[in-house]
């Protein structure tokens, strides 16, 4: 059997040649366009001697020029390599020499980086705009478990980890993102905010939009008003993003502004969205939140809030189609040991979407991989119905005086409070507790609540062991590129 990821945009340009496959800064690329860019970029690659298993590193913009790439290296049989927009030049070299990156593609504002990278490596630069070669004629065949991407983890334990993600893996990823969970069809056109580095920006929105046959708007930068701009004029019909940029749209569109009346639905991922945050955003802009749950390493869609299924807000849903949910003992960590319902354990997960391991890292793979189950790291919960819940990541557990307080329940309380806009909970340490409960606050515009109001507010919210001493005022809180919230940056703001 032959599978290649690039024919997701291929079988899309056969069929729908004419339609408008992305809009890059009010430029209208068709499909049959898209691909034919897409396999000269392949042909410049053979130019170069690289071919199929290959690796080729993507250090690109969210432009036109991320997916012609792309899905042009992968045509060609190698691998992509999606480099962190936001590293330093030996960040990224670390990333080309693990890799064993042969080249790098780059294009703008970036090159720079990327060229310093290189040279520190030894590999060559393209650039994403140069002259073509001979195109090929079509994609490089492949085996569904040849490795098509190697995702860089963030690296919160370390160095960067290569996630070896398969053909398969991306390929049953976007299929089931485009029809059960989200069920995109032509006629819809998907705000492409997240950065397609990312596994979620790429997968659950480039790959699934584009294996759909839908228009995808590429936005190269973030901001509440940009954003919702960009829904009036485009007629966005799916937005998808992370709780910051939920909170930045609304916020945007204010108490009284006019919205957009085309947005359908909005998918949030990436981190957990705080329900108040959920029911402002559905009634300013009428469309239903579907939240799912995944991981770099599971392609990354793993379970997910399914309107076949039923919805349940504050849950992540069900697990997608042939992927399978268990709460494990986190205390077991050589074995897995499975939980009753209702307990809370660390979430595990085993199905298609699971990656092949860690580029060059077997024991990191084995600690991951266990008795076929990968090991998330998350803490979590399950209903009798399988709904699953995510409690907390393990690493982020406040222990106060031996008690366990999960940050997200005391952000959830918080994000009730009328003058909060965004909160994030974080433990400090404490000679006397072990560690405190520190919320970082940033107040509504015009807000004026002083931090001890908000602990006493808070104080009769939460229980004695959970609300938080400390209540530090922000005026943002720090966000990774593609708007998560950085808690160990925060955790130094506030210590």
């Amino acid at each position: 059997m032959q599978l290649n990821v690039a024919t997701i945009l291929q079988e899309s340009a056969v069929r729908h040649p004419d339609r408008t496959a992305v809009v890059d800064d009010g430029a209208r690329i068709s499909y049959g366009t898209l691909w034919r860019d897409a396999l000269r970029f392949a042909g410049r690659l053979r130019a170069h001697g690289i071919g199929p298993g290959d690796r080729v590193a993507l250090l690109l913009p969210n432009t036109a020029a991320f997916p012609r790439a792309y899905y042009g290296a992968l045509a060609a049989g190698a691998t992509v390599v999606p480099v962190h927009a936001l590293l330093v030049a030996d960040e990224v070299s670390y990333v080309l020499r693990h890799s064993r990156c042969r080249a790098v593609v780059t294009a703008d504002a970036l090159a720079p980086v990327a060229e310093a990278a290189a040279a520190d490596v030894g590999i060559d630069v393209l650039r994403a705009d140069g002259e073509g070669a001979a195109a090929l004629e079509r994609a490089e065949p492949r085996r569904p478990d040849d490795t098509a991407v190697i995702l860089y983890t963030s690296g919160t334990t370390g160095r960067p980890k290569g996630a070896l993600l398969t053909h398969a893996n991306l390929v049953m990823n976007a299929t089931i993102c485009a029809q059960d969970l989200f069920a995109l069809t032509p006629d819809d056109v998907v705000l492409g905010c997240l950065p397609l580095f990312h596994s979620f920006g790429q997968s659950c929105a480039m790959n699934a939009a584009l294996r759909a046959g839908s228009t995808l708007v590429l936005c190269s930068r973030f901001t509440g008003p940009g954003a919702l701009e960009i829904l009036a004029a485009e007629g966005i019909t799916v937005f998808m993003g992370v709780p910051t940029m939920y909170h930045a749209l609304t916020t945007a569109a204010g108490d009284d502004g006019p919205v957009p009346g085309t947005l359908r639905l909005a998918v949030s991922g990436g981190a957990a969205l705080p329900a108040a945050v959920l029911e402002r955003f559905e009634e300013t802009f009428g469309a239903v939140i579907l939240e799912g749950y995944g991981l770099t390493e599971t392609s990354p869609a793993a379970t997910f809030n399914q309107l076949s299924r039923g919805r349940s807000p504050g849950t992540v849903g069900h697990p997608i189609w042939g992927v399978e949910t268990g709460i494990a003992d986190p205390g077991a960590e050589d074995r897995i040991v499975l939980l009753d319902d209702g307990e809370i354990g660390e979430v595990v997960l085993r199905g298609h979407n699971i990656f092949a391991g860690y580029l060059d890292n077997p024991e990191a793979t084995a600690a991951a991989v266990v008795d076929g189950w990968f090991r998330t790291g998350d803490l979590g919960v399950r209903d009798a119905d399988g709904r699953l819940t995510i409690v907390d990541r393990k690493k982020d557990l406040i222990i106060r005086g031996g008690f366990n307080v999960y940050p997200r329940e005391v952000e959830e309380i918080l994000a009730r409070h009328p003058c909060v806009a965004q909160v994030s909970v974080v433990g400090l340490p404490d000679e006397a507790k072990g560690e405190e409960i520190c919320a970082a606050v940033v107040l509504r515009p015009g807000a004026d609540e002083a931090p001890e109001s908000i602990v006493a507010w808070a104080r009769e919210r939460l229980g004695k062991h959970k609300y938080p001493r400390i209540v530090r005022l922000l005026t943002e809180l720090p966000l990774g590129p593609s708007g998560k919230i950085l808690k160990r940056e925060l955790q130094k703001e506030c210590a």
